[in-house]
């Protein structure tokens, strides 16, 4: 038996505005809702995914956090998402940047020096690392770091 990802669960401190990030900027659809009363108060949590799929969530937002993405402690490094073409990388890109995103590197980067494929670096609204990514077309792209993954140290 092999082992593959289901989705991803990410904790956030506002699921209204996580939501508009995830659904009207990276194109995620809302699959469901929920909430329920809980210890603390009121708990919400958002299933996305493709809504044209199979129906299966990708990420699941929790609305528990009670701050930002913290890079010095264990867990979650970054969360990347791969497309098609470089091309689509860019179109994320300006509208990431239309929608205000923070980014690690300025464009299209490669994944190293030399390597074909690459993409853009940034943070969603609680600084959670993304990445998104095409296999190929980033041959021209500058690499960030010399020898080390540009995805490792962002």
């Amino acid at each position: 038996m092999t082992l593959r990802t289901g989705h991803v669960g990410l904790n956030v401190t506002d699921l209204d505005r996580s939501l508009a990030f995830y659904r009207d900027v990276l194109g995620f659809g809302v699959l469901g809702e929920g909430k329920e009363e809980g210890d603390g108060g009121e708990r919400r949590y958002a299933f996305l995914g493709s809504l044209s799929g199979d129906g299966r969530p990708v990420l699941t937002l929790w609305q528990q956090a009670r701050g930002g993405f913290d890079t010095g402690l264990a867990g979650l490094h970054h969360l990347a998402f791969e497309v098609d073409t470089v091309e689509r990388v860019r179109e994320y890109e300006t509208a990431l940047r239309e929608a205000g995103a923070t980014f690690a590197h300025d464009g299209v980067v490669a994944h190293r020096e030399g390597a074909a494929s690459g993409g853009i670096f940034f943070h969603d609204p609680d600084g959670t690392r993304l990445e998104i990514f095409a296999a190929s077309g980033a041959e021209e792209a500058p690499a960030p770091n010399a020898s080390a993954p540009t995805c490792g140290f962002f």
